[in-house]
């Protein structure tokens, strides 16, 4: 077992987590742990855009945040929603002297797009439909180039050490098996979201909810779980549990349309913006077609966009759906809803700061209020460079503290135990009971499957990779069950039937 000491401890290392790192201090010591590589995280997969106006009007600014409003159901933190869009050009132009480019228009102007719940075109976007890759690897080449900074790659984070109601440093596995105790004056959680915890989800396999799991078990509160975002159009890949391919919605903000399986336009009879309706309305609607024309899919008709054009701006996506048998701009593709997006998390206020003193969170694993009961399309990456400047800020401010030496933790005796049934079950639980649509006789039947899977995991603890993650995986599944048994109201992307 090692020791290890920082200033500043980030876990994850996605868009939030180097960006905090970039922004904290360089006479700082940061680490940034990341579960797998920097290059499998949800931030890469990104396709839309990120939503600013890039204008100080206020009748614009006040677009975005009543837009924002509207999506979340109005249980929006009204205060974390001004934070969100007041503070998006400066963030924005943060990332452009990090070297991110966004694409032009034909006058050298950003280009922006619409996209579901907007009022107007505000997305920015680079490479595209490659948004996310495009905006890591310039943040990657600028952390290399720092000194304060360490990134450690094929390392889980497995448990925050907690002194006198602090957080004062986390204990981590290492791939090969070597447990690493990192003793840190501050602790940033970026971890993302849930989609693993799900048989169809857009996000990176390494989206286990271990961020949720690891606050909870450290005391700090987490809140609205049950609000779990699912995008309308995910590729329809039939009976495949492997990662869904992700339409950008930004294909229905510049024409495409949906169609049922008897060829039917629909959008417009759930929602007066149709297509562009928010996504909760949206997913919804396509579930309801689906189940009433009894099919798996509805079509994603993209042939107004036409095939030249669509090649063009959408060329991740073009691609994809070229390897099998589609062509962009020209086809009905078949799409289906999955799950994407986390709405809850982490309680943190407007700084970043959990309920837990110098634990913090950011992104996707974290509730700053900014998104109510539902996502606006492309604020997610904003939220992430918003809150994350703001959490390097209240850390520069912060004095240093003065740490005792961590006393070493009980290390467990380690087997190689995969827990892939115990995952698979996970999976199916979560599909069939904390979907789109939610019942209470599922629920409890999903409680109790749960519950009896985390009290046999804790009979049975295991110094290895594989447990930690299953375990953190059925905290955050039954943290996401739990809440949606409490709320008996259907509300933004929370749907209880009965």
């Amino acid at each position: 077992m090692k020791k290890r000491s920082c200033d500043v401890l980030i876990v994850g290392g996605g868009l939030s987590g180097l960006y905090t790192a970039l922004l904290v201090d360089d006479r700082l010591k940061v680490v940034v742990v990341v579960k797998n590589t920097v290059s499998q995280t949800n931030s890469h997969l990104a396709q839309g855009g990120i939503a600013s106006e890039m204008s100080t009007d206020a009748d614009l600014l006040s677009s975005h945040f009543e837009d924002t409003m509207i999506a979340g159901s109005r249980l929006n933190d009204e205060q974390a929603v001004r934070v969100l869009i007041d503070e998006a050009k400066e963030n924005i132009e943060q990332l452009m002297r990090f070297g991110v480019t966004f694409d032009l228009d034909r006058a050298g102007l950003m280009h922006t797009t619409k996209e579901g719940g907007h009022s107007h075109a505000r997305v920015l976007h680079s490479g595209g439909d490659a948004t996310g890759k495009e905006m890591m690897a310039p943040l990657w080449k600028e952390a290399e180039k720092r000194k304060n900074i360490d990134i450690v790659e094929d390392t889980m984070v497995y448990g925050i050490v907690v002194e006198n109601g602090e957080a004062v440093g986390a204990r981590t596995l290492r791939k090969n098996g070597e447990t690493i105790h990192f003793q840190a004056g501050h602790v940033v959680l970026a971890t993302g979201g849930i989609g693993a915890l799900y048989k169809k989800t857009t996000n990176a396999a390494a989206a286990t909810g271990c961020g949720i799991a690891l606050a909870q078990n450290a005391g700090a509160r987490i809140r609205d779980m049950a609000f779990v975002q699912f995008h309308p159009s995910a590729f329809y890949n039939g009976e495949s549990d492997s990662r869904s391919f992700l339409l950008s919605e930004a294909l229905r903000g510049e024409g495409a349309v949906l169609r049922n399986i008897e060829g039917a336009l629909f959008a417009k009879r759930y929602h007066e913006d149709g297509e562009l309706a928010p996504r909760d309305v949206v997913a919804q609607a396509i579930y309801r077609e689906m189940y009433d024309t009894w099919a798996d899919y509805v079509y994603l008709d993209t042939s107004p966009l036409g095939a030249e054009y669509a090649k063009k701006r959408f060329p991740t996506i073009a691609a994809h759906l070229n390897r099998n048998g589609y062509t962009l701009g020209k086809d009905w593709i078949p799409i289906t809803p999955v799950e994407h997006f986390l709405i809850g998390g982490v309680q943190t206020n407007l700084s970043g700061e959990s309920t837990l003193p110098y634990l913090y969170a950011v992104g996707e694993c974290a509730s700053t209020g900014v998104h109510g009961a539902n996502r606006l399309a492309s604020n997610s990456l904003l939220e992430c460079v918003v809150f994350a400047r703001r959490i390097a800020q209240t850390i520069n401010k912060k004095p240093g503290r003065t740490l005792e030496p961590q006393k070493p933790g009980r290390l467990l005796q380690s087997a190689r135990f995969d827990y892939a049934p115990i995952r698979r079950k996970i999976r199916q639980l979560m599909e069939e009971h904390a979907g789109i649509v939610r019942q209470k006789p599922g629920l409890l039947e999903a409680q109790k499957g749960l519950r009896d899977i985390l009290n046999n995991l804790r009979k049975h603890e295991n110094h290895h990779r594989n447990y930690y993650e299953t375990l953190h995986m059925t905290i955050a599944a039954l943290a996401v069950i739990e809440d949606a048994l409490e709320k008996e109201t259907s509300v933004g992307c929370h749907f209880r039937l009965i």
